[in-house]
């Protein structure tokens, strides 16, 4: 391992239809959220599923495709990488996110 990337990898199902928003720039961004699922079995021998949610978005032409193609329910494969940002509420309270910024997805399923 020469170099370490900054990689994220994620199977799972939309939980809204994207946000798509054209900027005055002319660039196009999707935002949406996908839900991962895993289960296991705790000490006390019990099956527990765990649904994880994940912040994406996308930029130009993966949101067009985002645009296009992607529904609520739909099941996907993503590639991309995590980022941090900070804003600004209107109440002046500073807030943290962290996204994935989607670089290549993949239907999945016939859904």
């Amino acid at each position: 391992m020469n170099t370490l990337r900054n990689k994220v990898q994620l199977i799972g199902r939309l939980g809204q239809d994207p946000e798509i928003i054209n900027l005055e720039s002319g660039k196009k961004l999707a935002k949406f959220s996908l839900a991962t699922n895993e289960s296991y079995t705790n000490a006390s021998g019990q099956k527990v599923d765990k649904v994880e949610w994940h912040n994406l978005v996308a930029w130009n032409k993966t949101a067009d495709i985002v645009e296009k193609y992607i529904t609520k329910g739909k099941e996907i494969a993503i590639d991309g990488k995590l980022t941090n940002r900070s804003y600004e509420t209107k109440q002046g309270e500073k807030r943290y996110i962290t996204e994935v910024v989607v670089n290549e997805l993949l239907l999945l399923g016939n859904n």
